[in-house]
């Protein structure tokens, strides 16, 4: 077994790799593989013509070169291969006819990937056509992810949930699911059955975290031909989650990391049956189920809903703030209950969330994909926390968490663009005295001219004083676009948006319709 390390590096490509195989099988490129092997995987691409690129190179890249200052073949690969690139790709003409004998020979020596790069193709296809595929290898890893996700709630709603959810989570990562307890035992197991040699590596790896005070959270390893991996539970009773597969993909840490919450939560001391009870509303919640239908189990409330951005990219840092604001009741920004993937997911904002609004993605007042989402109960303080920026809704009863979920979106939204640890939504104030039947009439008539992104816009724009810079970072658009739509909106209004009381009235329209 290898010495513990942390299951991901500290900084990761925007993307999974793609095997250098899969850029030469596209005919449109023409790439020729002289040597080295075509499996190594490719997390970025560069272009240099520097006699040294080795100052300029992250590791994992495919260099690519026309060679215009290359005098010591020899002595370039042995650059390029201490500075951890994955691959050479040479472009023959306008400096060579032929990629160089020197240079094959140097790198078949060191088994560094040489491709040839036909004349016809320019280095910018080669680079678009990898980062479309890291593109694609993206999307599908996120869509593994969250139907995990989905998977291991349904599992955790279960009448015997930590069996479902280790077998769930046994089955998405096509390997076995052991739950050791502190002395090393085995507590319960899911999966296929692994070599002794790799059951014994994986117990003993778990047994290096233990419940020892600030001790590692997370280790991995290899054993019996596995690849090893262990994760210690919240709750204080030293019990490990240890995961052993052929192979360890992208997004497997974060769907390991989702059933560490869940598994934590599960198997809590002193974990009332009304507390199982109405974490298992919360499931349903998560899963699509109408707040009203719920209500009863998940408790009248009022509840607080909180939306949260942040934390450290650790599949623990959602645990870590649902434990700071005292509520089990947490989803981690892709539709599953307890989700513990942090932001590292990368995720899509799949299910309904606590609100089961349905909105599209883009809808005001919805979540967006990384945002964790937390119900409390009003009687229990919403404090700022630290690496995180929260928006907490008022206190609603269950039927009416839609209504929290889009306060807390909004409150969310304010607290980024103004760059405030926690925002809390505001009550209306006057616009509560005016009839919100005949208001919303009025402002429907007001604002029809307006399309959604328009109006959307104006809503930000107007809360946030008129800042160009605030709202293009709260929309997450160029400035440059927030004038254009402010400029369209004053034009199809036919108002003085530099006039008080036109803004005024227009903010009071847009929050009544």
């Amino acid at each position: 077994m290898t010495a513990p390390s942390p299951s991901e590096p500290g900084s990761t490509p925007p993307a999974p790799p793609v095997p250098l195989a899969a850029l030469l099988a596209r005919p449109d490129l023409g790439l020729r593989l002289l040597s080295g092997p075509e499996d190594v995987p490719l997390h970025w691409v560069h272009t240099s013509e520097m006699a040294d690129p080795y100052p300029y190179l992250l590791g994992g890249e495919l260099l690519m070169t026309a060679g215009v200052q290359l005098t010591d073949p020899a002595h370039y690969v042995d650059r390029v291969v201490e500075a951890g690139a994955a691959a050479l790709a040479f472009g023959v003409t306008p400096v060579y006819d032929t990629v160089p004998a020197e240079l094959v020979e140097a790198c078949g020596r060191h088994g560094l990937p040489l491709v040839e790069v036909p004349p016809r193709t320019p280095f910018t296809a080669v680079a678009r056509a990898l980062w479309r595929l890291m593109a694609e290898a993206r999307l599908h890893e996120l869509r593994r992810v969250t139907e995990a996700q989905q998977s291991l709630a349904a599992a955790a709603a279960r009448p015997a949930p930590v069996p479902a959810v280790l077998g769930a989570l046994a089955s998405r990562l096509g390997g076995r699911a052991v739950l050791f307890g502190a002395d090393g035992t085995e507590s319960a197991a899911a999966g296929r059955e692994v070599p002794a040699e790799a059951a014994r590596a994986l117990r003993d790896l778990a047994g290096v975290l233990g419940p020892r005070p600030g001790g590692p959270a997370s280790a991995s390893g290899d054993g019996g031909g596995l690849r090893l991996a262990a994760y210690a539970l919240g709750g204080g009773d030293g019990l490990t989650l240890g995961v052993a597969t052929e192979r360890r993909g992208p997004g497997d840490h974060t769907i390991a990391g989702v059933a560490v919450v869940l598994l934590s939560l599960l198997t809590a001391p002193h974990r009332g049956a009304d507390v199982t009870v109405r974490d298992g509303a919360l499931v349903r919640l998560l899963l699509g189920a109408d707040p009203a239908e719920v209500a009863g189990t998940l408790g009248p409330g009022p509840w607080t809903v909180v939306h949260a951005r942040g934390g450290d990219g650790t599949p623990f840092a959602t645990a870590s703030l649902a434990a700071a604001l005292g509520t089990p009741l947490v989803d981690a920004g892709t539709g599953a209950a307890g989700a513990g993937g942090g932001t590292d997911a990368g995720g899509t904002d799949g299910g309904t969330g606590a609100a089961g609004t349905g909105a599209g993605p883009d809808a005001p007042g919805r979540a967006r994909p990384g945002t964790v989402r937390l119900l409390l109960p009003s009687s229990s303080p919403v404090t700022a926390q630290q690496g995180w920026t929260l928006g907490a809704s008022a206190p609603v009863p269950a039927p009416e968490l839609a209504a929290g979920e889009a306060q807390a979106a909004r409150a969310l939204r304010r607290a980024e663009a103004s760059r405030t640890a926690l925002v809390r939504h505001r009550a209306n104030g006057f616009a509560a005295l005016v009839d919100r039947d005949e208001a919303a009439a009025y402002a429907r008539g007001l604002l029809a001219p307006l399309a959604d992104p328009l109006a959307e816009t104006l809503r930000v724009w107007l809360s946030l004083h008129g800042s160009w810079d605030r709202t293009a970072v709260a929309l997450d658009i160029h400035r440059n676009t927030v004038r254009q739509r402010i400029t369209r909106c004053a034009a199809l209004l036919d108002r003085d948006l530099d006039d008080p009381d036109v803004r005024m009235e227009l903010w009071f329209a847009l929050r009544a319709r």
